[in-house]
């Protein structure tokens, strides 16, 4: 996996224009079968793919934490909302809720989630490759193929099977 990991920015980087010119001609005119076949794909390929023995996402980017995710985590720790949010989270320039820093302080060493039943929606839903209308999601997908290598396989395997228009 350390192999992969390495490889795996400069190979996003080499595929970004083409990925970038797929996915504007994607949002323009998406197939009708489009939410179905990244369904599959994002099933298969988490078939073969472990994220715990990866857990890039964890060490290299921090989620968004909406109300609902400070809430419950808050409720999770016994903390106080607002203690949660001043020992973790910082807002940032777009003004969300977001990590203190990188990797995630809830990664243990083995990259178990010590809080793995109650962690944000975005770690839920990452990488979004199963989200319907994935279209809309190009940019963030584009970000997310050189982080995470099922993502970068999905979006790999879905420009065989998706021809864009």
């Amino acid at each position: 996996m350390q192999e992969i990991l390495k490889d795996l920015p400069a190979k996003a980087k080499e595929k970004h224009a083409e990925n970038k010119k797929y996915f504007t001609k994607l949002r323009k005119k998406p197939p009708k079968q489009l939410d179905y076949v990244m369904q599959e794909l994002h099933e298969a390929e988490f078939e073969r793919t472990d994220c715990l023995t990866c857990a890039n996402c964890c060490k290299t980017t921090g989620p968004l934490f909406t109300n609902a995710d400070v809430a419950r985590i808050a409720k999770h720790l016994r903390l106080k909302p607002q203690k949660f949010i001043s020992e973790y989270l910082h807002i940032d320039d777009e003004q969300d809720y977001v990590l203190k820093q990188v990797p995630c302080t809830f990664l243990d060493a083995t990259n178990y989630c010590s809080i793995y039943d109650v962690r944000p929606k975005a770690c839920r839903e990452f990488p979004h490759t199963n989200r319907k209308k994935f279209q809309q999601i190009s940019k963030l997908t584009l970000k997310n193929v050189a982080i995470c290598p099922a993502a970068y396989n999905i979006v790999e395997e879905m420009k065989k099977l998706v021809k864009s228009k």
